[in-house]
């Protein structure tokens, strides 16, 4: 529960008058707050509404001061947490996007001043739907809220899976995601006083995704920082001990992986630090079930004023971020690259539809003008061959369409990335010596060699 730190009794004992006063003067805040995966699929995930019922109960019972919640695809489950959290958590929000919903949202013991969505541009594709992110409307919540004075935004997201990480047809898309929520952070941020983003990034610490959205906007990983932990090996929050979770996935990583996170910074007058963090470990308390097949990520902030403002760090992160931003535009012309060659072939598949159609329309005027008298018409297979066509040049014409936006969208991530390596090469200046310069130009900085699958 939110708090300040000290106690007045603490003014009876020697020097804690002096103490008292301090605290007064410089008060410090403290933010208890839950993140999790629910997987609440409708008749899809097991043992689901059992679940959202008992991660309800858990909530009531721990007395959090935010939750933030990815995968409440159904609106009746999100209904049944609002009644059941309604005495602790007065305040919440469920943010609405795609096809089935984005499945973000967020309760908290503070009003609720303002909220937006922000919709990815590009999550995966419709054909796929045996993956099915693309029906999501993969998104970024923000609400805003204010605590004692202090104004906070709070992000909740959820990013593309990564299905395959030998041959990843969606790393380009997720790092478009990545950077969007990291431009999203910048630009919506700057009157906040903390800053606050929750969710599942899908993304491995060491990715580029998270080095992006780490660096771009200065978010610190609340793991790493955290003063005591307590959970699984590593912060992992995919594990092969949850009895929901696919073993083979995770073979190459026996311990697990971490892909769920909270991340946090401040402005220059105020500090907030991790003083401890969190995740469940496989079965809840009592039960025979874990809450989801992700683990629980916890964490307890503390935030406070500072009267000295820390001074710029960009000698020792600007060549470092320089390098990340370089590494995420190559990821996204591999994925532009690719886009293309998609593009391209359902455009030839429309064209050939296209022609076989005219070749049909002439034979049936030939028919009819009596250019074929004494032969039988093949009406059946003709009709049949004229349905195939005209499905073949639908079915084309709209992943021509698709695949043209997404170039469209890749493109425009890859000139704003472009733009931002030379706003920081101009602000590091000329690079040391032995040190090559990030590319500008059309060609990526190294080699690209890449499979591609739809």
């Amino acid at each position: 529960m939110v708090g300040s730190s000290g106690s007045r009794s603490d003014a009876l004992k020697p020097g804690g008058t002096a103490r008292l006063a301090a605290m007064e003067e410089d008060p410090a805040l403290q933010l208890r707050v839950f993140d999790l995966n629910c997987w609440a699929i409708r008749y899809l995930s097991k043992r689901r509404q059992e679940r959202v019922q008992l991660i309800g109960d858990t909530l009531c019972q721990e007395g959090f001061d935010l939750v933030l919640l990815q995968e409440v695809w159904s609106e009746q489950d999100y209904g049944v947490l609002k009644e059941k959290l309604g005495g602790c958590y007065p305040f919440s929000h469920y943010f609405r996007s795609g096809v089935i919903g984005s499945g973000l949202c967020i309760f908290s013991r503070f009003p609720i001043l303002d909220t937006f969505l922000y919709q990815y541009s590009l999550n995966g594709y419709p054909y796929m739907l045996q993956h099915g992110d693309w029906f999501c409307g993969k998104s970024v919540g923000l609400v805003v809220i204010k605590i004692s004075g202090i104004i906070f935004n709070i992000y909740v997201t959820h990013l593309h899976a990564e299905y395959c990480r030998e041959k990843d047809a969606y790393l380009p898309h997720r790092v478009v995601q990545a950077w969007e929520l990291a431009q999203f952070i910048r630009h919506t941020s700057k009157a906040a006083d903390v800053v606050l983003l929750g969710g599942d990034l899908n993304m491995h610490p060491e990715d580029v995704g998270i080095r992006l959205l780490r660096g771009w906007t200065g978010l610190r990983d609340a793991f790493a920082e955290a003063k005591r932990f307590e959970g699984c090996e590593d912060g992992c929050t995919l594990v092969p001990d949850n009895c929901f979770t696919a073993k083979t996935e995770l073979l190459p990583f026996p311990p697990g992986i971490r892909i769920d996170y909270i991340l946090y910074k401040a402005a220059s007058r105020f500090a907030v630090k991790c003083e401890e963090l969190r995740t469940t470990t496989g079965t809840a308390p009592g039960k025979d079930i874990p809450y989801s097949d992700h683990e629980a990520v916890m964490a307890t902030l503390r935030v406070r004023r500072q009267s000295r403002t820390p001074g710029p760090a960009l000698g020792t992160a600007g060549p470092a971020l320089a390098d990340v931003v370089n590494e995420a535009r190559t990821e996204v012309r591999v994925g532009l690259h690719a886009a293309r060659r998609q593009r391209y072939s359902s455009g030839r598949m429309a064209a050939l539809a296209l022609l076989l159609l005219l070749l049909q329309a002439a034979a049936g005027l030939g028919s009819l003008a009596g250019w074929t008298a004494g032969q039988p018409f093949p009406k059946l297979s003709f009709s049949l061959l004229a349905f195939l066509a005209v499905g073949a040049l639908l079915l084309a014409t709209v992943l021509h369409l698709f695949h043209t936006m997404e170039v469209k969208m890749l493109q425009g991530t890859e000139e704003e990335m472009r733009l931002a390596l030379r706003a920081l090469q101009d602000r590091l200046g000329p690079p040391e010596p032995g040190r090559r310069a990030p590319s500008h130009g059309p060609f990526p900085s190294r080699p690209v060699s890449a499979s591609f699958s739809s």
